[in-house]
């Protein structure tokens, strides 16, 4: 069977400079730089987000461009899947890809602005009330004009459901599978993203106009993008795959390796979505929007407190992906009932 690429769709690009050696040793997070396995199956590890964020593919294929590098697919995700997940993420795909999922972790990007999937702009993220720093579902999940469910964390639970009707199987029904199959492994990206879940005057951080060391971007690229590049230039000579292997190393056998269960810890879809939508808000909150002004110049010292919180999302959106694969596609009716609901 060929190999699956999980990479998750986050969103996150790079760009900037900070005179740091590329050596081995100057690599940030670096415990140990073996990969073994957490669990039975664990080979390698994110794809960048299976999405996610997997995403790694797209990320960084050109760090210049793409939206988002939270959709650094987790490439590595491949060693979270279980069999039966695997095979149906590969019957899912269309044969052009090669079990790349990460391959088109952008797509949902892509054709948001076209006239057939419109609908789908405000999956995308949550619109928070200015400095509340928290998150209600009931008060939040809507889009603009005040229909329910229409946000990224609603988003996820609605593609979830539709997954989990995989074995029901017509040739129709199929093809939906396989955009709700996209549509997941690009919003466990965006919802991880901490300004996909920001405050609604400043659209996320979209508003609030600054400068990337030299160059002018903005809160929400910062997040989206120019964190990333920014390690992936200064800390690994623009390679992704060196990156993704310190992030994939972190939860394998590193930093993060005994916070792995705490990141799957929730019962059912719902309960998931709103913990990973808590998460973001907190960290757009406390150092995503602190002590950021328009108009500024952020530059080494936000660069580099605000990175490690980065390489996080992007572990913790690839794990959870391949959660809710193995999830919905799993043999069990414990499995599907969890997804389903």
């Amino acid at each position: 069977m060929k190999s699956i690429m999980v990479c998750h769709c986050i969103g996150i690009c790079i760009s900037c400079s900070s005179n740091i050696e590329t050596s081995q040793e100057k690599r940030p997070f670096q415990r140990d730089w073996y990969i073994h396995k957490i669990v039975e199956n664990v080979q390698a590890v994110l794809c960048f987000l299976s999405g996610f964020y997997g995403h790694f593919r797209n990320w960084g294929s050109s760090l210049e461009q793409r939206g988002s590098c939270y959709g650094m697919p987790n490439r590595t995700g491949i060693g979270l899947l279980e069999p039966d997940a695997a095979h149906a993420v590969q019957m899912l795909l269309p044969d052009y890809v090669d079990g790349n999922l990460s391959a088109l972790c952008v797509w949902p990007d892509q054709i948001r602005h076209w006239y057939k999937y419109q609908w789908t702009s405000p999956l995308h993220f949550i619109d928070t009330p200015d400095e509340a720093c928290n998150f209600h579902y009931k008060r939040d999940c809507h889009d603009p004009h005040g229909l329910k469910d229409m946000c990224v964390a609603g988003a996820i639970q609605n593609f979830t459901t539709q997954l989990s009707h995989y074995r029901e199987g017509t040739s129709d029904r199929r093809h939906n599978m396989t955009e709700a199959l996209l549509f997941v492994s690009h919003f466990m990206g965006d919802i991880h993203q901490p300004l996909h879940v920001g405050f609604t005057s400043d659209e996320g951080g979209n508003s609030i106009g600054l400068r990337w060391f030299t160059h002018k971007s903005n809160l929400h690229h910062v997040w989206d993008r120019e964190i990333i590049l920014t390690a992936a230039k200064d800390y690994y000579g623009k390679d992704m795959d060196l990156l993704r292997q310190d992030i994939e190393a972190n939860f394998t056998d590193g930093l993060w390796r005994e916070d792995v269960t705490s990141w799957t810890d929730c019962s059912d879809m719902f309960t998931c979505v709103n913990k990973w939508a808590v998460e973001s808000i907190n960290i757009a909150c406390h150092w995503g929007y602190k002590d950021v002004e328009s108009g500024e110049t952020l530059n080494d010292d936000y660069f580099n407190s605000r990175l490690p919180i980065v390489m996080k999302r992007i572990a913790q959106g690839g794990v959870r992906l391949a959660m809710i694969l193995n999830r919905v596609f799993g043999d069990s009716e414990e499995d599907e009932e969890a997804a389903s609901t």
